[in-house]
């Protein structure tokens, strides 16, 4: 039954569909969540005056959760990130921040793959030089790292990790210590899985219980080749975890909720958000949108509920670099977020609605509600799985 509640009737448990105003207005991320946290409950008290509950999807538990997946992480602080440069004047440099570090990566997964040790100073310098280009600004090499074509499957899984695991430690506050870590933990949790057979790795049927014992293998494997190349203990410590689940369904040693450094479940997030958006042998991408909504979903079971809203509320529902359709039926790309309104990023539009490229593209900022028709503004219609529109960096 849908029910109107006035703000100051909302009870714990209560499940909000609908606002009194469009969700777009408001901080909210997604349409629709159960009212459990008081900074829910203080974000309703700014924006609305009376909201609308679904009484069938109410919350079995009534009473605001206290447990530690509702609560800031070890590590953590809430702060106010200002941008030091605009992203296009990072661009330039975050290309070439990230083509150095292809580089030196691709050099690493040869040399373990030819049985060598890695080459750990220069992991460390390419992360430094990444974690510099995030601090100025961390959409643009979010961006660049999104629709750069690459040579191999690994190497965009690795640089993608990266990434995005020093974007979500800055976000989360972290000390630059441990963004740094994050970063490192990004590029190498993988790269014992070079040494699995190619049919293995390649296999589109479901595993057998055999199989799957022998992929997770990669974890200790990948531990051996990391201390024999030098990697510090503190890092491959989290490269350990980087499969351990919240609700201790992980592995190789079932940790579960707090026995996890933050570092290791921010990088389960990143990983299973960066798998599921690329083509696999026995999957096809989901769009990035997508995948959002189903790790929300996962929150208190796989990954702390706090750190899934955290990762959200960090990329955005429209992550940067997403191919998105308008409601004009023209084709854009997520090139920046609102901090504010993460509903509204900045999106350039590339192609008309009848899938021809334009020139000179077209830069709307969301937030300001930019008119589509007379009567309508432009909004955006759904995002599409990466590489499907045929737009890349030739676009920007």
């Amino acid at each position: 039954m849908k029910t109107k509640v006035l703000i100051k009737d909302l009870q714990w448990g209560m499940y909000v569909y609908e606002l009194d105003r469009p969700w777009t207005d408001t901080p909210f991320t997604f349409q629709g969540f159960v009212l459990r946290s008081q900074d829910q409950l203080e974000t309703l008290r700014k924006f609305c005056q009376h909201v609308f509950v679904d009484t069938e999807r109410a919350n079995e538990d009534q009473r605001p959760s206290g447990a530690l997946s509702s609560t800031p992480m070890a590590g953590t602080k809430r702060v106010e990130h200002l941008e030091r440069v605009d992203v296009g004047a990072e661009l330039p440099r975050a290309r070439a921040v990230a083509t150095s570090a292809e580089a030196v990566i691709s050099d690493a997964l040869k040399a373990l793959n030819a049985g060598d040790a890695l080459d750990a100073g220069a992991v460390k310098g390419a992360v430094n030089n990444m974690t510099e280009s995030i601090m100025r600004n961390p959409d643009a090499l979010v961006l660049f790292s999104a629709l750069r074509e690459r040579g191999g499957y690994f190497l965009t899984r690795a640089m993608n990790s990266s990434v995005y695991l020093i974007v979500f430690t800055r976000f989360l506050g972290m000390e630059p210590h441990d963004i740094e870590r994050a970063g490192m933990v990004g590029l190498l949790p993988d790269i014992a899985m070079l040494q699995l057979p190619a049919p293995l790795l390649e296999k589109r049927e479901p595993l057998t219980p055999t199989e799957v014992g022998q992929i997770r293998t990669h974890v200790q494997s990948g531990i051996e080749l990391l201390k024999k190349s030098g990697i510090p203990e503190d890092v491959t410590d989290l490269v350990a975890q980087h499969h351990e689940r919240h609700d201790g369904s992980g592995y190789p040693r079932g940790l579960r909720g707090s026995s996890i450094a933050t570092v290791a479940a921010c990088a389960g997030i990143v990983d299973t958000f960066g798998a599921m958006t690329v083509k696999r042998p026995y999957a096809e991408a989901v769009t990035p949108s997508n995948v959002l909504g189903i790790m929300h979903k996962w929150k208190d079971r796989a990954f702390n509920a706090w750190l899934v809203e955290e990762f959200i509320r960090c990329i955005g529902v429209f992550p940067v670099g997403s191919v998105v359709e308008m409601n004009t039926g023209e084709i854009g790309i997520v090139i920046s977020q609102n901090v504010h309104k993460r509903l509204q990023p900045r999106v350039m539009v590339v192609k008309n609605d009848k899938g021809e490229r334009l020139h000179p593209h077209k830069l709307l900022d969301l937030s300001r509600l930019p008119k589509a028709t007379n009567d309508e503004p432009y909004r955006i219609r759904r995002t599409l799985e990466y590489g499907r529109a045929g737009v890349g960096l030739q676009d920007l």
